[in-house]
């Protein structure tokens, strides 16, 4: 039973819990749904719901005076809108993604999504966050269930064929331009380049890690010259160095077990007849 119940839990067929506010953390029957909505405690993704207001919110194209508005102008509106809230957002942490809602549904008209790379980073832009105001309008903000936007997100939508418009169930994620994410999210780009070339050792760190292995296993070589004297200036009497390359002192041969234990018998038969 349980396994049954985890495999079906935030789907149409969990007949308990909510699958849309699981999937997009909205709901169109708001706390009237006959469903759950678990709300998270903690998570890296927070909801700022309404905070955005395009300028035709009344009628697609169209101010509220009636008057067409330029494609254009509506785009800038809304990408100075987007870069406002991520300057201010990115001061409590690195973005994953942040994503604002094109749909016209009253539970999902500007909403706007952030997903920060830790959730300690959301907790904080959460109490900074509350009590305040934009646009003279208070920010409502909380944890969302959402940590995968592929799910939430309308896929005709994407790809231009959603028949269900603004109204659909599923988020409509206004895009922006690349030129405006490049200069907002390639800061973390090159951030992590900088951090990761930083902490890569270059070829003068390798080279000290060489010697000091060299000096890890014995400064001194069996001929008594330091390894590091490179010019060899000193031989191991300490003389100065004669003419030619200094000759390197050849380790011992080991004996075997045999000639140690015939060496060790002649040294007791000499302590013997010395004591006898």
């Amino acid at each position: 039973m349980a396994e049954h119940l985890a495999s079906i839990f935030g789907t149409e067929k969990d007949r308990v819990n909510c699958p849309f506010y699981f999937k997009i953390g909205a709901c169109r029957h708001g706390d009237r749904c006959s469903r759950l909505h678990n709300r998270p405690t903690i998570s890296p993704t927070l909801l700022l719901s309404n905070m955005y207001h395009r300028p035709d919110m009344i009628t697609p194209g169209v101010d509220a005076q009636g008057q067409q508005i330029d494609p254009r102008k509506i785009q800038e509106h809304f990408e100075d809108f987007y870069e406002d809230i991520f300057e201010e957002l990115s001061k409590f942490g690195e973005i994953e993604s942040l994503n604002v809602c094109d749909n016209l549904a009253d539970h999902m008209i500007g909403n706007v999504y952030v997903q920060f790379r830790e959730e300690d980073q959301a907790a904080a832009a959460v109490k900074a966050l509350q009590g305040r105001f934009y646009s003279g309008r208070p920010i409502i903000v909380d944890f969302s269930p959402v940590t995968d936007f592929r799910e939430a997100t309308c896929r005709q939508f994407e790809e231009n064929s959603c028949n269900r418009g603004g109204y659909c169930n599923f988020m409509h994620v206004k895009q922006i331009s690349r030129e405006l994410r490049r200069k907002l999210f390639g800061q973390y780009r090159r951030s992590r380049r900088s951090r990761s070339r930083s902490q890569s050792p270059g070829p003068y760190h390798r080279r000290d890690n060489r010697d000091r292995d060299h000096r890890d296993r014995g400064d001194y070589y069996g001929s008594g010259r330091r390894s590091g004297d490179r010019h060899g200036k000193y031989e191991s009497d300490g003389g100065r160095r004669r003419h030619g390359s200094p000759k390197r002192m050849r380790s011992p041969v080991r004996e075997g077990s045999e000639e140690r234990r015939a060496r060790i018998e002649q040294w007791n038969r000499e302590r013997e007849e010395r004591n006898a």
